[in-house]
C-alpha cells in the first residue's frame, strides 16, 4: 500500500482499506468521555449548552445502536449578581434550567474539564426515569436543586479556590 501506516491504503476509498490490526493505536485509545465529563452539544435543540455526562454508552445499546451518552446539562444558565440586588432579585437570577437526555458521540464536544466527585455525576439521572416521563421530570428536579446548589457554593480544589469546572459550566457558551 502507499504508506506504512494501516490506517491509510493509499486509494481513498474506505473499502480498499486493510482492516485495523488489534495492537493499533486507534485501536487502544483510551475511554475519555467518563461519567463526570462536561461536553458541549453541538446538535439540536440544545446545541451549544453544556452539559455532564453521567453514564457513557461506548458500544451503544438495542434501542440506539451506537455510541452515545446520557448527559444532564444546563438549559438556561444563571446570571450575573451584585451585592446591590435584592434577595428577591438575586433568587430569580441564580435560578437554573436543566435538561436530559441520550446524546450521540458524533454530535458533542468534549471538554477538558471534569466535575469533581462530591457533585456525584452518576447519580445525576438512570436509565430507569429517563424510561418515564415522570421519572425525567423528577431528574431534572433534583439536577436544578443540585447545580443551583453548586453554582452558588462552587466546591473547593485542591488549593481550595473555587473549582474551575464548576465555574466553567456555570457561564453561558459564547459563540
Amino acid at each position: 500500500f502507499g504508506s506504512s501506516c494501516c490506517c491509510f491504503s493509499g486509494f481513498g476509498t474506505p473499502f480498499l482499506r486493510p482492516p485495523l490490526p488489534l495492537t493499533h493505536p486507534v485501536c487502544n485509545m483510551g475511554k475519555f468521555i467518563k461519567s463526570g465529563r462536561v461536553i458541549v452539544v453541538l446538535q439540536g435543540r440544545f446545541a451549544g449548552k453544556k452539559a455532564i455526562v453521567v453514564k457513557a454508552f461506548d458500544d451503544g445499546s438495542r434501542s440506539r445502536p451506537f455510541g452515545h451518552c446520557l448527559v444532564a446539562g444546563v438549559d438556561k444558565a444563571p446570571l450575573k449578581v451584585t451585592k446591590t440586588m435584592s434577595k428577591k432579585k438575586i433568587a430569580k437570577r441564580t435560578r437554573v434550567k436543566p435538561f436530559v437526555r441520550y446524546v450521540n458521540y458524533n454530535h458533542m464536544m468534549p471538554t477538558r474539564y471534569q466535575v469533581p466527585s462530591e457533585i456525584g455525576a452518576q447519580s445525576l439521572a438512570t436509565d430507569q426515569q429517563m424510561d418515564t416521563t415522570d421519572g425525567r421530570i423528577e431528574a431534572k428536579k433534583f439536577i436544578k436543586k443540585l447545580l443551583q446548589q453548586k453554582f452558588v457554593d462552587p466546591p473547593a480544589d485542591k488549593s481550595g479556590k473555587p473549582s474551575k469546572d464548576v465555574l466553567y459550566l456555570r457561564k453561558k457558551l459564547r459563540f
